[in-house]
């Protein structure tokens, strides 16, 4: 029953990771699922407007030491923290893994380091809009928190043995988030956010009030082009992370870098106009490449 209720929650909100899940076999794919509904559960609390940030900070830390006690032995009713720890014994997922993915969840919440505002006008639509991070591999640091850790988490479930598959992992998380990130730029800039590295944004001109609203695509393209790059590059360990992982779960990473890619191509195609309206795969898309992963299961 536990484990129902986080395939209810990944189906409903997961829509990408859903597809790959999809061709794993079922013990596989259960507990990637407890796996998503507490990574879920984190990102809800982390992004909830009605609590102030400190109630927000403080709703964290209850969830996760919530999370230690169902390790530790005591009894819980909470299906997430019940299939998780469930998970964490099947696949011997350490437990400082899962306690990473949810402080790179609270990285959104902690206050900005000094100096790292960026200056805004008063007249700005969302007063305290900030650069999150100086530079690229400041960036990087909130991306492995958020998502190397991730596929750390991933390869525990898919099976490994090789330690190099490790580093494969973390890199395969990077170009995830960095996708992620330039799909969300304007979602995230009118939550206040801009994750797009300071050294960038001047490296072009640009300020984070440019990435407000609908600003010329012509003067974002080449910033979001540098980090486009920067995630194909990454990418490229996805690639060959499939070698290092059991077979029975090889189809499933082709499948989650393939829609990611995908997607990242996509807006590439559209010329990085991230502002017009968000760009996704349609269900479509996603079927054909899901099929071809099924393909190569069975094959």
């Amino acid at each position: 029953m536990a484990y129902s209720v986080c395939r209810g929650i990944t189906r409903t909100n997961a829509k990408n990771f859903y597809y790959a899940f999809l061709v794993l076999p079922k013990r596989k794919r259960e507990s990637f699922c407890a796996v998503y509904a507490f990574m879920r559960r984190c990102d809800d609390i982390a992004d909830d407007s009605a609590l102030s940030i400190e109630e927000r900070r403080y709703q964290l830390d209850v969830w996760l030491d919530a999370l230690h006690r169902v390790q530790q032995g005591e009894p819980s009713d909470d299906p997430i923290l019940l299939a998780l720890t469930d998970t964490q014994r099947r696949f011997t997922i350490p437990a400082g893994l899962l306690d990473e993915l949810a402080m790179g969840t609270a990285m959104d919440i902690e206050p900005v380091a000094e100096g790292m505002e960026d200056s805004v006008a008063t007249a700005s639509p969302v007063p305290g809009l900030m650069v999150q991070y100086q530079t690229f591999e400041e960036l990087k640091v909130y991306c492995y928190r958020v998502a190397s850790v991730v596929g750390l988490v991933c390869i525990h479930i898919f099976g490994y043995r090789d330690p190099a598959a490790e580093s494969l992992a973390e890199e395969c998380g990077l170009a995830f988030q960095l996708t992620n990130i330039i799909r969300d730029v304007k979602e995230d800039a009118a939550m206040g956010r801009v994750y797009l590295p300071q050294e960038d944004l001047a490296k072009f001109g640009l300020s984070a009030a440019d990435l407000l609203d609908a600003p010329e695509p012509a003067r974002v393209r080449p910033l979001l082009a540098l980090e486009a790059d920067r995630a194909r590059e990454y990418y490229r360990s996805g690639e060959q992370l499939s070698s290092y992982i059991s077979e029975d779960s090889q189809p499933a990473l082709w499948v989650l870098v393939s829609i990611y890619r995908k997607l990242l191509e996509k807006i590439a195609q559209r010329e990085y106009d991230v502002f017009s309206g968000k760009i996704s795969l349609t269900v479509t898309e996603k079927l054909r490449i899901l099929a071809k992963g099924f393909l190569q299961r069975i094959t």
